[in-house]
This record gives structure tokens, sequence and C-alpha cells, in this order.
């Protein structure tokens, strides 16, 4: 790993907090991304770890995209390229079976508002502003934020925000669904540990599941997802947390689920 760590892992609680501390505004550098790859394998081999908190270091910035003074290094190797390695790793936590939230304590632009889209919840600090400013620079995003977004908000909204490149307030953002919550400014990274904190003691199957079914049935017809939900409501009722769930309600008592 190089020597100026730009990405943090910590672990309370069997809590990942992953932040990005890439000063002044968190860009997404070469560093970033060797770096952010090193600790998603960290975190891909750490059973303890239960739900991830994502994050930016300081209070204006969650991250604010590429380093557009970098791209020509960025670039050597082609667009894909570059773009495929943070491709992969937003999709990782994409599919990874546990939540993923993002605490956003400030701007979240470009790349960095399309790994924004790729958690699962989104906390937002109401002074934080999310946007895809790519068009401004004749650009489009390229790390699955034309397709995460229309996902979430719609194809004629995502289309509004891709032409203009204008950020929008955490306000707006939580209107439109881009955003599930808006705190006080400063709190925002507090309130997604508590939620992140729950989360792990949390039945993690079920969790991992439904998180699997949300995304793998809206890239399906209706019934065939509806078929795939089913067999993992029969996969369900073999595993031990369903059935410490169960006796936990029958005893009256909290459940102490164990991932299995």
């Amino acid at each position: 790993m190089a020597e100026n760590k730009v990405v943090e892992l910590t672990i309370e609680e069997n809590v990942g907090i992953i932040t990005i501390n890439n000063p002044p505004v968190n860009a997404l550098t070469l560093d970033v991304r060797e770096q952010l790859k090193e600790v998603l394998a960290d975190v891909d081999g750490n059973e303890e770890i239960r739900a991830l908190v994502i994050t930016g270091a300081g209070p204006k910035f969650f991250v604010a995209g590429a380093d557009i003074k970098d791209f020509p290094n960025q670039m050597e190797k082609g667009p894909r390229e570059n773009a495929t390695i943070y491709k992969d790793m937003f999709t990782y936590l994409e599919d990874s079976p546990r939540p993923v939230i993002a605490a956003l304590n400030g701007l979240a632009l470009g790349g960095g508002c399309e790994l924004v889209l790729a958690c699962d919840l989104r906390i937002a600090d109401e002074k934080a502003k999310l946007g895809l400013p790519e068009v401004t620079l004749g650009l489009i995003p390229g790390l699955g934020g034309t397709q995460r977004l229309a996902r979430l908000v719609g194809p004629a909204k995502a289309k509004e925000l891709l032409f203009t490149g204008s950020p929008i307030t955490a306000e707006e953002a939580l209107k439109i669904g881009l955003v599930n919550q808006v705190v006080p400014a400063g709190t925002a990274f507090e309130e997604a540990l508590k939620l992140a904190k729950k989360l792990a003691k949390g039945a993690g199957v079920a969790m991992a599941y439904g998180k699997y079914l949300v995304n793998k049935g809206l890239e399906l017809p209706l019934q065939d997802a509806m078929e795939i939900e089913m067999q993992h409501v029969e996969k369900i009722f073999l595993t031990e947390d369903l059935k410490e769930g169960l006796d936990a309600f029958i005893n009256k008592r909290p459940p102490v689920f164990k991932n299995r």
C-alpha cells in the first residue's frame, strides 16, 4: 500500500468503516483506487464485519469525483480499463451480502455520486449535495451512474440530472428517492453508524437474501423474480438464524443471530 494512506478501514461493533481521506476534496485518484481495492479485499475476508459504512473525511466533501488533473495518468491505458477497476469495486459493494450505508457528510459529485449509488442506503447531512456534472466537461458517467441513477429515481429525473449536470440538495435528493434520510449538519456519520450497528446485530442471511432479491428482481420479469424469491424462502427455512429468531420470539428474548 502507498505510504500516503488515503483509504482507511476501522471496525467497531461488527461494522466496517471505510473512510476516504484524500484532502482537499477526497478525489478518486490512482492512490484511492488502489487502496480502496485493498481495503475491500480485507473486508471480503473478514467475517467479523457484518455491515459497512462508507464516508469521506472532513466536513465538506464525501467524494468530489475524479481528479481532473490526474486524468492523463488515469487514462494511459484507456477509459475502459481505468473505469473497469472502479466499476468492479462498486459492483462488489452492490453485490456484497452485507448492508452498505453511505454517510454523506458533504459534496458527492461525479464518481463520488456513483459510489453513493452503489450503496444500499444513503444518509445525508442537510448541507450535502449530489450530482453528476460530467456533461459540463463533455463526458458521461462511466462507473454505472447512468444505470443506477435511473433505477433509483426513474428515467425522466435521471435524464434531467445527467443533461444539466447540476447538483441537487440533500432535501431534493430525499424527495426523489436518491437518499433515504436527511439529518442535521455534522451528524450523517453518527446516524449511519448507529443504523449499521443495528443491522449488524440483525438476521444477516435474511438481509443478504433480501438485498439480492431486490437487486436481481429489477432485471427480471415479475413472475421470474417471484420464483427466485420462493427459492430463497425455501432456503431460508433451513438456516440457524430462522430457528433462533423463532425461538427468541416464543421465549420473549432478544435474538442472537449468527449469520448462518
